[in-house]
């Protein structure tokens, strides 16, 4: 177990955590969310030794191993396995198939295994550096975006594996649904402070809404209350046969503690500027090909009729040709064969990786918003600067210094100042943080015009698209339909390859001696995994019992003392029962999670035994 405690960061005047406590208990996987700038990256950081805490302490056990993910990509072996290879710890240095597995999950194909990591692009770098951590198996991992530098086939990979992760995790990220998917809790940075629970990312947010709800309705029932004594005060101050009852009521408000006015936490508010637009198809695609180079094809023969209100979601692997198809929607490029027709009245919101970089950084946010469109004003510019979270002088920041981040709103800021019938965003969610995202999502679901949206977000294909333009098999082509019935129909290749070489090779060649062999072992591995949880199961309800034992003689002792007249001996035992019910509340929580735990690995062996008779 880690344990944080008291633990306090600034930068500068801002102040990032103020007594930050919480524990990282055994096996737990945690979802890590706050608002950009609210210090997630930096408590990892704490947590690998990477800074210190300008106060409090963070309690490592002995001997236990932390895994994070370099952003440096200097290799030393001359092949990507070899590389990978170096991630094993001294006593599986010969399990070379543990890293092949490992790579392939994370799109490396057979091939690349042996080439030289230079030769590969920073985002293949990246998965390099997250395949070593993966197979060292370190007691925490920590995962910062890792959705950012991978494809959805990647990323669904990465769900099965860390669904699987015995020791404990901690992941940030924008992607709702790949948190939810792995995580047992979600943690949230919140106002300076750390606070987890047990579940997911809306529960825990359904919660701090309703706390700071009630927060706000019992400041201002006190805030009313405290006026009324107030004035009370001063108004029988002077009057001397009430002067024991206003000194009393003087002693009461100064002893009351006074709820201090929860601060705004600024969002970002999403919407799109839309454009009207009357006729049935805003676009007609035509057969059209492309390649940078002559004799390799991106793009072959693609034709889609695109509709006034389509909303079209483009997935696949990374580097088969998405961010190129935008840009031939909105004529950045030129297809080498075919045809491109879009309506005279059509207007893009073109949101591009590469369009980041051609902001004007000599320009202030400010400047840069009121030059997307000279007929706005510089009121209409400092509106939508409060819209995406550049308030005040913040406005007036050049556009050198401000993050990548930061420059992904700037450019978001500029297609919300324009009418728009048509967008094009290429990964609008890499640099939001989950609410952003969530306010984004709602944006583009009430937008009327069409979308054509390049993404990995498995929420936002399940939310909005209505038909699909997929890269996959080294072929594009159009699905009509939803994503859901896309995996219900078709899948991804690469998946039903893997799930077709597996029966294929229990098939071939496992005989009846070895399923038997097969079944045993998962059979001791289900045994292994379930006893600990079993035993803490017991061990939760032993405890519950007894508690519960005692608070129900507790309770006899306080009839007895009621009939004696015994007040004191009564409050007594009251607070023993207090804290024996807070005890008691404390176990059932532990023993809820351990269930959690113990039917999703009990599913998870009885599926594994279940395939094995299929085979």
């Amino acid at each position: 177990m880690i344990s944080i405690s008291n633990v306090k960061m600034s930068f500068g005047a801002q102040d990032i955590f103020d007594d930050v406590n919480f524990n990282i208990n055994s096996r737990e996987r945690i979802g890590l969310v706050g608002r950009n700038g609210s210090g997630k990256t930096t408590l990892f950081n704490l947590l690998n030794r990477s800074v210190l805490p300008e106060a409090g302490t963070i309690a490592v056990p002995k001997n236990y191993t932390i895994g994070y993910v370099q952003q440096h990509l200097k290799f030393t072996e001359s092949t990507v396995l070899y590389e990978g290879c170096l991630g094993l710890r001294p006593q599986h240095i010969d399990d070379v198939w543990v890293v092949e597995k490992v790579l392939a999950g994370l799109g490396f194909t057979e091939d690349d295994m042996w080439r030289h990591p230079s030769e590969f692009s920073g985002g293949y770098q990246v998965r390099l550096n997250l395949a070593k951590v993966l197979v060292a198996e370190p007691h925490l991992l920590l995962l910062d975006e890792p959705t950012n530098y991978l494809d959805i086939i990647s990323i669904r990979w990465l769900v099965s594996f860390l669904r699987k992760w015995q020791n404990e995790l901690m992941i940030i990220t924008h992607d709702r649904n790949f948190m939810d998917s792995v995580t047992t809790h979600t943690m949230i940075i919140h106002r300076k402070k750390a606070r987890k629970i047990a579940g997911d990312t809306s529960k825990l947010y359904e919660q701090i809404a309703k706390e700071e709800e009630i927060h706000e309705k019992t400041r201002m029932n006190d805030e009313k209350k405290r006026k009324e004594t107030e004035q009370f005060i001063s108004r029988f101050r002077a009057k001397a046969r009430l002067a024991g009852m206003v000194q009393s009521r003087v002693k009461a408000l100064e002893k009351k503690e006074k709820l201090e006015k929860l601060e705004r936490i600024e969002t970002l508010e999403f919407s799109f500027n839309a454009s009207p637009f009357y006729a049935k198809k805003i676009m007609e695609v035509k057969n059209i090909s492309f390649g940078y180079k002559e004799d390799h094809l991106l793009i072959h023969g693609l034709s889609i009729s695109i509709a006034k209100d389509d909303r079209i979601c483009v997935i696949g692997k990374n580097g088969r040709g998405k961010s190129t198809l935008l840009k031939l929607l909105c004529g950045e490029l030129t297809p080498s064969a075919g045809s491109l027709y879009g309506h005279p009245e059509i207007a893009f919101g073109y949101f591009g990786q590469t369009n980041i970089e051609r902001l004007n950084v000599q320009r202030t946010i400010e400047e840069e918003l009121i030059a997307a469109d000279p007929d706005n004003n510089r009121k209409k510019a400092r509106d939508i600067c409060g819209s995406m979270m550049f308030q005040g002088d913040s406005a007036l920041k050049k556009i050198s210094v401000i993050s990548g981040g930061e420059r992904s709103r700037v450019l978001l800021g500029k297609i919300l100042l324009s009418p728009v019938n048509m967008l094009l965003l290429d990964e609008p969610t890499n640099h939001l943080d989950m609410e952003s995202c969530d306010s984004l999502l709602a944006a583009l679901d009430s937008f009327p015009g069409a979308s054509v949206i390049v993404t990995h977000n498995e929420m936002f294909l399940h939310e909005l698209a209505n038909r699909l333009i997929i890269f996959d098999d080294d072929k594009v082509f159009v699905f009509d339909g939803s994503y859901q019935e896309f995996l219900d129909q078709i899948g991804w290749r690469d998946e039903a390859q893997s799930n077709g070489s597996k029966k294929k090779a229990s098939d071939n060649s496992v005989s009846r001696g070895d399923k038997k062999k097969l079944r045993a072992g998962i059979i001791n591995q289900r045994s292994t995994v379930l006893k600990p949880l079993e035993k803490a199961i017991k061990e939760n309800e032993h405890k519950i019992e007894k508690i519960e034992k005692l608070v129900h003689a507790n309770n006899e002792k306080i009839v007895e003392a009621s009939a004696k007249g015994l007040s004191d001996k009564i409050k007594e035992i009251s607070l023993k029962n207090h804290q024996h019910k807070t005890d008691i509340d404390q176990f059932y929580a532990q023993l809820e999670i351990i269930l959690v735990e113990h039917d999703k690995q009990s599913n998870y062996f009885e599926e594994q035994l279940n395939q094995l008779d299929l085979e």
